[in-house]
């Protein structure tokens, strides 16, 4: 029998690409910009090398475990009844975690170069998903960035070679537990208690109830704890590293309460943790816990969360754009229809659009580790690390969602593609390192306490002063819109009382410009294409120009252009 509609998925299928490296030329592009000479074709290599790994070995592992729904599973004692609280997993997932430890993204210097590479090789991965294997990978950065910058000798000698290895057989994951039940965001309301081990000079216990515990199978734990005579609030906190055995076997003074059932991020595991005079060494000073969490372990979640939320949105492009080239309906491929393609341009822009300032994000996080940041840079980070981390996890969700539009039904089908992982997941990573609100009101205390609007508005300008004659009508819409922004947000954050709601709003507007400034840079260097042009001015037309509901909207002209 003939059945056109089966051939057509087949094909769809069999051009899924066998490296996500060389799919999205975006990557290469953003890298470009802000790495300039320091983007080396060793570097290139390894990107393409991994593009590959994550297409051919992660993803149908990956697969195996969600088709079969092969999650974690706890195992609280062994076979002669000993506690030893274990993890199970599903071969697959070794699989996966044997090659993405394997491509070095762990143990990259915390230099310049290493900054982009670990971002890089993160984007690659994030095609997948989360998978079982980003959660950890981030909170294992986090801590070893936290021991490096701030724990004492004997503890970076003990914890870091493990921390960096590339062998996922032997390396030691990291995790970062800060949720309690009573606080949730409000990490001040903590009340897990530490006190000093008699027995072991410069050693803690820690007893208390930890609620949001991703990566429960971590060989180390950071975690927040306060001592009796410390005081109440985030002030009071101190930053701690929790083995989870110190004989091999036993649990270090911790019982799993059981394993979360999430939405998504379903491969990871995710718990419920009580500990109980568990053996624990401080990272840096007592005084500092709660600036550790935050500069060390949150920042670099936040960072990689919107590296992550941007490789997500890459990967449903490219799922979504390739259906809909092989899908016919009504005696036409989709992607002929308008309505598919105005969603599939809104889909590439709002990825480009994330891509270009989490790397401008990136070059900050590159300078700090480089040494070089200014006190400018320093603030810019401030402020980018918490926005852009909130813009693009929304912007993932949306543009997941989209994606499973353009597929129809078919997009809701766990087997028949990765978009309801995908759609998962993003919501996962909505609410991720602090909700949205939170985020947004964090940035707002920083604009008070630090001026950092005037440093984000300078920036853009010096930025936008760069593009090129050719690309001045874009750009000097961007400057309108700053213009008159600027004045509202500093109302905005004046204003003490019923401002974070408004603030949230402009804030958006403030993101976007920053984008669309990414987005015309991007676009104005020598090797940019047509595509990545007009990626940037239908950007600043879609978010930036106000526009009669009667007429069309001016970006969608560009549709064909975008799409390429």
């Amino acid at each position: 029998m003939d059945q056109p509609g089966r051939d057509d998925l087949l094909e769809w299928r069999a051009s899924k690409p066998a490296n996500f490296y060389t799919a999205v030329p975006g990557l290469a592009s953003a890298l470009a910009l802000r790495m300039k000479d320091n983007f080396s074709p060793s570097l290139r290599e390894r990107l393409s090398t991994f593009g590959s790994d994550v297409a051919t070995v992660i993803e149908p592992a990956v697969q195996i475990l969600e088709r079969n729904r092969e999650f974690p599973k706890l195992r609280p004692y062994d076979e002669f009844g000993q506690l030893v609280e274990e993890i199970e997993f599903h071969p697959a997932h070794d699989e996966a975690a044997r090659v993405a430890w394997a491509s070095g993204v762990l143990s990259t210097p915390l230099n310049f170069e290493g900054a982009f590479e670990v971002a890089g090789l993160f984007f690659l991965l994030s095609h997948v998903g989360e998978g079982g294997q980003a959660c950890p990978i981030v909170c294992t950065i986090g801590l070893r960035r936290a021991l490096e910058h701030r724990a004492s000798p004997a503890l970076k000698e003990r914890y870091l070679d493990g921390l960096t290895s590339p062998d996922a057989a032997l390396a030691l994951r990291g995790s970062q537990f800060l949720t309690e039940v009573q606080g949730g965001s409000d990490v001040g309301a903590n009340v897990a208690r530490a006190t000093p081990d008699p027995m072991s000079p410069g050693a803690w216990r820690i007893s208390g109830e930890k609620w949001f515990c991703s990566v429960a199978d971590a060989d180390l734990f950071a975690l927040t704890a306060r001592s009796e005579s410390a005081p109440s609030g985030t002030k009071g906190l101190a930053c701690f590293l929790v083995p989870r055995t110190l004989d091999g076997v036993t649990p270090n003074g911790f019982r799993i309460r059981r394993l979360k059932d999430k939405l998504g991020t379903r491969a990871l595991a995710s718990a419920e943790i009580d500990f109980s005079d568990a053996l624990a060494w401080p990272i840096g000073e007592l005084d500092q816990g709660f600036n550790i969490a935050v500069s060390e372990l949150l920042n670099t979640s936040r960072w990689l969360n919107a590296v992550g939320s941007t490789g997500i949105m890459s990967r449903t492009y490219l799922e979504a754009s390739s259906f809909a080239h092989f899908r016919q309906a009504f005696g036409a491929p989709i992607e002929s229809f308008d309505a598919v393609r105005e969603q599939l341009a809104f889909m590439k822009i709002e990825t480009a659009a994330a891509l270009a300032s989490t790397m401008a994000l990136t070059e900050l996080v590159a300078k700090i580790d480089e040494g070089t940041a200014t006190s400018e840079d320093l603030n810019l980070h401030r402020f980018l690390v918490n926005a852009n981390k909130y813009v693009t996890s929304v912007a993932a969700s949306d543009v997941v969602h989209r994606g499973i539009e353009v597929l129809g039904g078919n997009g809701t089908i766990e087997d028949f593609s990765p978009l309801p992982r995908l759609y998962r997941d993003a919501v996962v990573f909505e609410s991720w390192e602090g909700t949205h609100n939170v985020l947004c009101a964090q940035v707002r205390r920083d604009c008070v306490r630090l001026g950092l609007l005037d440093v984000v508005t300078e920036w853009v300008r010096s930025e936008l002063a760069t593009v090129s004659a050719s690309l001045a009508p874009d750009a000097n819409q961007v400057r309108d819109v700053l213009e008159r922004l600027e004045p509202e947000l500093a109302k905005t954050v004046e204003n003490s009382v019923n401002s974070d709601a408004n603030f949230r709003r402009q804030l958006t507007t403030l993101m976007r410009i920053v984008q669309a400034t990414c987005l015309l840079r991007q676009g104005d260097q020598p090797s940019s294409t047509g595509a990545e042009r007009a990626v940037g001015a239908a950007f600043v037309r879609l978010h930036l120009v106000v526009q009669d509901f009667a007429e069309e909207p001016t970006w969608l002209p560009l549709v064909d252009e975008v799409l390429g």
